[in-house]
């Protein structure tokens, strides 16, 4: 305890001393560059994995187990192009645009948050965002959002198409969908972070 508590204070309060003493502005850089290239994508696409994603599975699942998909399949329409292409496509191009409103959401209240609760002005609030802003950040996030919507969707409609019979069937195949979806946004958000940065 005095080895790795006690003796460890004094660089924990040197640490403290000069993290205190960055000006205020920085509030702005932090919420800036961690709403849009960070939060900003993960969240909101952790938030749509567990709805869309789970919609996409319980919807699929239940065509696949009251053989809806083996009579499209009958008539000759193809499970892919006519289940999976149209989800897939509307996923990646919806969550950028979903993300893109939850990335102003958030520097918004992180703006009303600094100047109630921390006495921030507004001015030193955008010299902060602006000091570190790249335009790249919000292409960043946005990039990294529809990859997020691709992998969600194709998650959904793969494990929905493989749903076994019956209510729970279903029920598993959509919770697997939504961690998987989960898993893939985490894999890709690591993945971005190696080649965007």
């Amino acid at each position: 305890m005095r080895r790795l508590g006690v003796d460890s204070v004094p660089i924990a309060l040197f640490i403290a001393v000069f993290t205190g003493a960055v000006p205020m502005y920085f509030v702005g850089a932090l919420v800036g560059k961690t709403i849009m290239m960070e939060l900003g994508p993960v969240l909101t696409g952790m938030a749509l994995a567990g709805r869309v994603g789970a919609s996409i599975a319980a919807e699929l699942g239940t065509m696949k187990v009251t053989e809806q998909v083996d009579a499209l399949e009958t008539l000759a329409y193809d499970r892919n192009s006519y289940l999976i292409v149209p989800r897939v496509l509307a996923a990646t191009l919806m969550f950028p645009v979903v993300t893109a409103f939850a990335m102003s959401v958030g520097v918004f209240s992180g703006w009303i948050t600094a100047i109630n609760l921390l006495d921030l002005s507004s001015p030193d609030f955008l010299k902060g965002l602006k000091l570190f802003y790249r335009f790249k950040d919000i292409w960043f996030g946005l990039i990294k959002s529809a990859s997020f919507g691709a992998a969600v969707a194709l998650m959904g409609c793969l494990r929905g198409l493989d749903a076994q019979a019956g209510a729970a069937g279903v029920g598993l195949s959509t919770t697997r969908a939504v961690v998987l979806g989960c898993e893939a946004i985490l894999v890709l958000d690591a993945f971005w972070a190696l080649v965007l940065l």
